[in-house]
């Protein structure tokens, strides 16, 4: 991470701006340079700072205005008053925006230059003040969840048969048990049947809802264990694969 420190430069003359942009930078300051207080506001919400040189008066909101802004949203950063014009109460003001320095023109470049590398020298850059997560910390909870995900693909692995035995065991009891439990129904719908009474179409119909429901069995039982077959093959080549791929990365 670069140890240059970053200063924005807030006036609202072109002249005034590139000749503080020179004596800064000449000092090895990266200087980053706004033409108003709201230019000044909106570089301050989109990167960090390690001071603030505004002037005073300018169009729209005065250095006074972003000096209290600042103060409110970042109180830790140092801000430096420039002006031509000497007034109490705007001393007063600063004082209580929590203002670095207050600096009065004619300025010279020696006495800014001097007055930033006080400044600068005096406090810790930006950056370590703001609050940041130890990679210590964040580096074993990483590690932590390794062991746990390492321990589910062997607990797949293992039980990937016990499910197969079960999808093969299960799958032709519930198609045997449902086909005798549709036969049973349609033989309890069925009309009795007188013993001289010729057969009924409703028996015709029951026989062969009979003989439809034993076909479903058998076809539930056949297929039944073609797909617990595969859910084995499945479970078991892909338990395999992780744990294959778990120890070619180890």
């Amino acid at each position: 991470m670069s140890n240059v420190r970053k200063i924005l430069l807030v006036d609202g003359d072109p002249v005034v701006r590139k000749s503080f942009e020179q004596v800064l930078s000449g000092k090895g300051y990266a200087v980053i340079t706004a033409s108003s207080g709201e230019d000044a506001l909106w570089k301050l919400g989109n990167g960090t700072y390690d001071a603030v040189f505004t002037e005073i008066v300018m169009r729209g909101m005065s250095g006074l205005d972003v000096a209290e802004e600042i103060h409110a949203r970042q109180p830790w950063l140092p801000v430096v008053i420039i002006t031509g014009y000497g007034s109490g109460d705007a001393q007063e003001r600063a004082a209580a925006a929590g203002v670095a320095e207050f600096l009065h023109k004619p300025l010279s470049p020696e006495q800014l230059a001097a007055t930033a590398d006080r400044l600068l020298q005096a406090t810790e850059p930006v950056v370590a003040l703001q609050p940041q997560t130890p990679v210590a910390a964040v580096a074993p909870a990483q590690a932590s969840t390794e062991p746990v995900s390492r321990l589910k693909n062997v607990a797949l692995f293992l039980l990937a048969p016990f499910i197969g035995l079960v999808y093969l065991s299960a799958f032709p009891v519930f198609a045997l048990g449902m086909a005798l439990w549709m036969a049973l129904r349609q033989s309890d719908e069925a009309e009795p049947l007188h013993p001289a009474a010729p057969a009924k179409p409703s028996v015709l119909k029951t026989i062969a809802m009979m003989l439809a429901a034993v076909l479903i069995g058998v076809v539930y039982g056949v297929v039944a264990p073609i797909l617990g077959i595969g859910l084995l093959l499945r479970f078991g080549f892909q338990a395999w694969g992780k744990l294959g791929a778990k120890a070619m990365g180890a």
